[in-house]
């Protein structure tokens, strides 16, 4: 991987890449080994970009279907295994309430973790769409469901 791609094509990227692997990670390694498979993964996929859409859309594509890959093939979790996130080893995993929203987040099915990433990030129901290959009428409804369950969750009233 050259330096120049990861100027030019990672690290304005950098942000959501975080988010995306620390959605699907429950361990420092784990988001780790995620983020270097995303970063690889848009390297080898760098010549399918056919500009039809904007560079930020591949990554987010990538980064979700590599991350939706990666944790079908790991093995299931409990319930114990889930809750608590390890100690923080770095800023991916250092504020508490920051924890706590993503722990939420690792406990909604893929697609709606995939949704509410996006959300977060502050994209249009258009680009939303876009990224997960769906179309915008019911993307509303789903991410008015998905914070309801994410509150019902961080509230402790759904487990």
């Amino acid at each position: 991987m050259s330096e120049d791609f990861v100027k030019i094509y990672l690290q304005p990227h950098e942000g959501i890449l975080v988010k995306i692997c620390r959605a699907y990670a429950y361990s420092q390694e784990e988001f780790e080994d995620l983020y270097q498979e995303v970063c690889l993964q848009l390297w080898r996929s760098r010549d399918k970009f056919e500009g039809r859409s904007k560079w930020s859309t591949f990554v987010y594509r990538v980064a979700l279907n590599v991350c939706l890959s990666l944790t079908r093939s790991r093995k299931p979790r409990t319930e114990l295994e889930e809750a608590p996130l390890p100690t923080a080893e770095n800023e991916a995993f250092a504020n508490e309430d920051v924890r706590l929203l993503y722990g939420a987040i690792r406990r909604l099915a893929e697609a709606d973790r995939a949704l509410i990433l996006l959300y977060l990030e502050e994209k249009s129901y258009k680009e939303m769409a876009e990224i997960l290959g769906t179309n915008t009428s019911h993307i509303g409804v789903k991410i008015n469901r998905i914070k309801k369950r994410l509150k019902k969750l961080l509230d402790g009233t759904l487990n």
